[in-house]
């Protein structure tokens, strides 16, 4: 039996997010669909994240057993000839078999994509936040850093419906803004994992800052309240990528 790690990105326009789901065509279920067809037997994906619908992934890991003795360059390159062009494998290699996508992950990294211009561009429809009043990067850099440490982050989580989590503390090691260029503003975080929308709150809250519908320097203040209704808006999903995973 072989424990095959695979990377891949997407744009997630098109589908409901990473894991299957009923009635919605996903990314797992695209992919699953491929790697049968490839391997003729069934497979179990484990992936690293769950993602919301429309949110993107630069590197996305993932991982399944097969007994094919498949080379790893071959099974990429099969990938990439009948997976849709929305969806590409980049690497794969062999790994222990205790190995799994998601619970093996030390870190996570998300970035999120502002384009800050009273103009959309027409070739980032669905790829940015389209936010059209000037962004102080270095303002909102500076408030960012006040999500970095670990806490109870339930203010920046979206509840799902009958559903609560027990454990809402996360550790956030690296967070900031920046202008990448003149239009184009980057929110990159770094943690060892997110609540249910909890990149898009944050970014939603540093937008009601600059908005100044929050005061400046009231992070640690909306955190340690534990209440959602302090935070700011959850941010459109169309900006959010996946950017990075580390084991």
């Amino acid at each position: 039996m072989r424990n095959l790690l695979l990377t891949i990105s997407y744009r997630g326009t098109n589908y409901h997010g990473f894991q299957v789901q009923n009635n919605a065509i996903t990314v797992s279920q695209v992919l699953q669909s491929a790697i049968e067809k490839i391997l003729d037997h069934k497979i179990e994906l484990k992936g690293c994240s769950r993602t919301d619908t429309g949110v993107h992934a630069n590197r996305y890991c993932l991982n399944f057993k097969t007994n094919k003795s498949i080379l790893c360059l071959n099974l990429v390159r099969a990938l990439n000839t009948i997976l849709p062009s929305d969806i590409v494998a980049k690497s794969c290699q062999e790994v222990d078999l205790g190995f799994h996508a998601r619970y093996s992950c030390k870190k996570k990294e998300y970035i999120y994509k502002i384009w800050n211009s009273e103009i959309p561009s027409p070739f980032l429809i669905d790829l940015v936040y389209n936010y059209k009043y000037k962004i102080d990067e270095k303002i909102l850099d500076k408030q960012a850093k006040s999500f970095i440490g670990t806490y109870d982050f339930k203010s920046f989580c979206n509840f799902k419906k009958g559903k609560s989590l027990e454990d809402t503390v996360r550790t956030i090691y690296n967070c900031g803004v920046e202008r990448q260029e003149e239009n184009l503003v980057i929110f990159k975080v770094c943690g060892d994992g997110f609540l249910y929308n909890m990149v898009r709150i944050m970014v939603g809250t540093l937008i009601f800052i600059q908005e100044k519908k929050i005061k400046q320097d009231s992070i640690l203040d909306i955190i340690k309240n534990k209440d959602r209704s302090l935070a700011g808006k959850t941010a459109p999903a169309r900006g959010l990528y996946l950017n990075n995973i580390f084991y």
